[in-house]
């Protein structure tokens, strides 16, 4: 119990490290001066920074796994989308500085690509289910080239919202707004909503409008 209870919090003081000041700038010295434990002692649970970086990695992929499992038949109304989408970004932004610099951190984890890829193809996939389930409904009309480029549209915004909205505070990594994502991801879809879903979208979009 005691080296689970050791474990995690490494990982958790590792996570608040990466997000705060950038996770190339922490070293695997300054996580055990946060934990005030010794530098053997974190060894002795993780290897290396790149062991910590993969299992965070790991517990992020696991918890989007479970959000976008969204079921073929899935019959899904717009303020579940608008739940879905606030729960994608609280998640994303937990684990941000996966997101802040992703190519590099894909660079210099080789291990991580492969769920990326995985994780990519889930979100793209949720995100036609989602329209497919607004479309049986009657609420979405779109055709099916522009709904491919929708769903491409709605991948790219969750997968770089976190670093565009860093561009705005670069001097503050802890200021994060997810509900600023959570907005453009309800008005990409606002020109295909039925006239009559419009003004529902507009009363659920604007708690999250800045």
């Amino acid at each position: 119990m005691k080296k689970n209870k050791t474990r995690d919090r490494i990982l958790d003081a590792s996570l608040m490290l990466f997000n705060s000041i950038g996770e190339p700038n922490v070293t695997t010295l300054l996580i055990s001066d946060e934990l005030e434990i010794s530098p053997g002692n974190l060894y002795y649970h993780f290897k290396s920074k790149g062991d910590i970086v993969t299992e965070l990695y790991e517990r992020f992929e696991s918890e989007m796994a479970e959000l976008l499992a969204v079921p073929d038949d899935a019959v899904i109304s717009l303020d579940q989308y608008g739940f879905f989408a606030h729960v994608l970004f609280e998640t994303v932004a937990r684990y941000r500085f996966l997101y802040q610099d992703l190519v590099n951190v894909l660079s210099r984890y080789p291990q991580l690509q492969p769920g990326f890829q995985r994780l990519l193809s889930r979100k793209r996939r949720a995100f036609q289910r989602v329209c497919l389930s607004f479309q049986a409904q009657g609420t979405m009309a779109i055709a099916e080239e522009e709904l491919d480029s929708l769903c491409e549209q709605l991948t790219l915004t969750s997968c770089y919202w976190v670093s565009f909205d860093s561009l705005s505070h670069l001097d503050e990594r802890e200021s994060v707004d997810p509900g600023r994502g959570v907005y453009q991801m309800l008005r990409l879809i606002q020109p295909y909503l039925s006239p009559e879903e419009h003004e529902q979208l507009r009363l659920i979009s604007q708690d999250y409008r800045c």
